[in-house]
């Protein structure tokens, strides 16, 4: 019988690369904790920011402490870590704030998972005990929620608390008090429909962060055409994405011979006319105020202003979108059915300024909703970071009214869930009760990481914390102000529900899709050949 040759057999293609086993599950842990440990310095109230700078020529700089912003940036080669940004990203999308929180929670849990599987237990063992785990720390968290919608003015309150939490580990937390105010009066006028659309953002250089305002209307940051009426008022508005210049020839590569200058001045006037035409088409829409997606040129201008009508020109895509949503009318592109045009609708259209520049102001817009939110700052960074903050606060706002339970912050939700799972651990025979325990330890290490940012004594605040909530204390969490341990309903430190229960469900579906893995092949690196057979 022949014997079988030990030599190991290569299956994959020359360039493809194989890790296997405990090779494969260390690359996965080492790269995902390294993502945590990036981002952690930048959880709580007290947290650090971080200064991105890309590459390329212009080298922007931002500078920011949000999760999702930090990890979105940075390129990263390792799988597990690519899953790791990926799940912040979600985060970002769904629910706009625990970027940070969801990152680290699934980093320790890995960090936890390496020690469990050093003691050469099964990761389908941790698996199983971690799924325990978070059911019970989910309906911990469930019933410790508070549901205050029923009484609007405690449900103000509520949204006010988040928001202030929100807004305490962000750029604008010496300003949170305004900048909350601000946020839950915005939210609030969208009546519940949480249709963020109708909330514009302007940034304009200057002034300080004190200086933004709500703005209970539109404003669109363009320029009103020469010659044309600079207020009006019940304006009925054409919003179009057309070309309105004359001095092009449409078809690619066409050129025209004359043999004298006066047959020059007859295309002339007969673009002229086919513009003339298309004016007196978009007039009879029974219009006063056209805007244009596209640039509007000087004849057509011209006609607008001898028509009356205020025409405005090169409103960005964004700017269309958003006033086609306010105003209730619908973007054009052709101009032979004005009855079925919908035009939009505007009690009063006016310049106003801000700083130095002079914007649009739409105000009665027919979605009630619509406001604009001015920030002002004294550079670009600030007012990007600003922005980004605002948008997180305004997320979770908007989450809060559809979803309005609301549970205490300060890590104290968090040890809440730790000392459930610990319960269950302790009543739970076999290793699994190992992983349970080691999930509680995760949990616990997000309030260790927010003292440690503060430059607290973790391991006593910690400690005092645990021994609150074994004394049922259970809104008890960590005072950062003080470096105390303190009642978070007397501090008024919120979150949303929907927000803790997110990050707890994607750290720990991530981190165990992560401690599955045993294998990781990557994929041979396509050879460049010359193109023998260019286009």
């Amino acid at each position: 019988m022949a014997s079988l040759s030990m030599a190991p057999v290569n299956i994959f293609r020359s360039g493809a690369d194989e890790e296997k086993a405990e090779t494969a599950r260390l690359s996965s842990f080492v790269g995902a904790i390294a993502i945590g440990d990036l981002v952690k310095s930048t959880l709580g109230p007290k947290g650090m920011d971080k200064i991105l700078l890309s590459g390329g020529k212009s080298g922007t700089v931002t500078v920011t402490n949000d999760g999702a912003t930090i990890l979105k940036a940075i390129g990263v080669d390792n799988p597990a870590a690519k899953v790791l940004v990926d799940m912040s990203k979600v985060q970002d999308d769904e629910v706009g704030d625990g970027t940070t929180s969801v990152t680290v929670l699934a980093a320790e849990l890995l960090r936890e998972a390496e020690l469990l599987i050093a003691k050469k237990i099964h990761p389908q063992t941790i698996i199983s005990g971690w799924r325990k785990a978070t059911q019970t720390a989910r309906e911990a968290l469930r019933e410790a929620a508070a549901d205050h919608s029923n009484d609007p003015a405690r449900f103000q309150e509520d949204l006010l608390n988040i928001a202030r939490t929100t807004l305490s580990s962000k750029l604008l937390t010496h300003h949170k008090a305004h900048f909350s105010q601000l946020a839950v009066d915005a939210v609030m006028r969208l009546k519940g429909s949480g249709n963020l659309e109708a909330i514009h953002v302007i940034k304009k250089l200057g002034g300080s962060l004190t200086d933004s305002y709500l703005d209970e209307g539109f404003l669109l940051d363009k320029k009103i055409g020469v010659n044309q009426p600079k207020r009006l008022e019940n304006a009925k508005i054409l919003i179009a994405n057309t070309g309105m210049d004359t001095d092009k020839i449409k078809i690619f590569g066409s050129r025209v011979r004359v043999d004298s200058t006066a047959k020059v001045a007859e295309i002339e006037l007969a673009e002229k006319e086919k513009m003339k035409e298309k004016v007196e088409r978009i007039l009879k829409h029974g219009i006063n105020c056209f805007i244009n997606r596209q640039l509007i040129y000087n004849y057509p201008e011209q006609l607008f202003a001898q028509a009356g009508v205020m025409a405005i020109e090169h409103a960005d895509f964004a700017g269309v979108e958003r006033l086609a949503l306010v105003t209730g009318g619908e973007i054009t592109s052709t101009f032979e059915h004005p009855e079925l045009v919908k035009l939009g609708q505007c009690k009063l259209i006016e310049e106003v300024m801000i700083g130095e520049d002079m914007l649009i102001h739409f105000s009665g817009v027919a979605m009630g909703e619509a406001c604009t939110v001015v920030l002002r700052g004294a550079t670009q960074q600030i007012l990007d970071e600003a922005e980004r903050s605002l948008h997180d606060a305004l997320c979770v706002l908007a989450q809060t009214v559809k979803e309005p339970r609301t549970v205490y912050g300060g890590g104290c939700s968090e040890m809440l869930m730790a000392k459930a799972v610990i319960d269950l651990a302790n009543r739970t025979p076999g290793k699994e009760a190992v992983a349970m325990e080691s999930f509680a330890k995760a949990l616990t290490m997000l309030p260790t990481i927010i003292a440690d940012n503060a430059g607290y004594d973790s391991a006593d605040l910690v400690a005092q914390l645990r021994a609150a909530h074994q004394e049922n204390k259970t809104t008890f969490g960590l005072n950062m102000y003080q470096g105390t341990v303190g009642d978070m309903v007397e501090l008024g430190i919120t979150e949303s529900f929907q927000v803790k229960r997110q990050m707890l469900l994607s750290a720990s579906e991530a981190a165990e899709m992560i401690l599955r893995v045993d294998n990781i092949i990557k994929a041979a690196p396509r050879k460049r050949v010359p193109d023998h057979h260019p286009c």
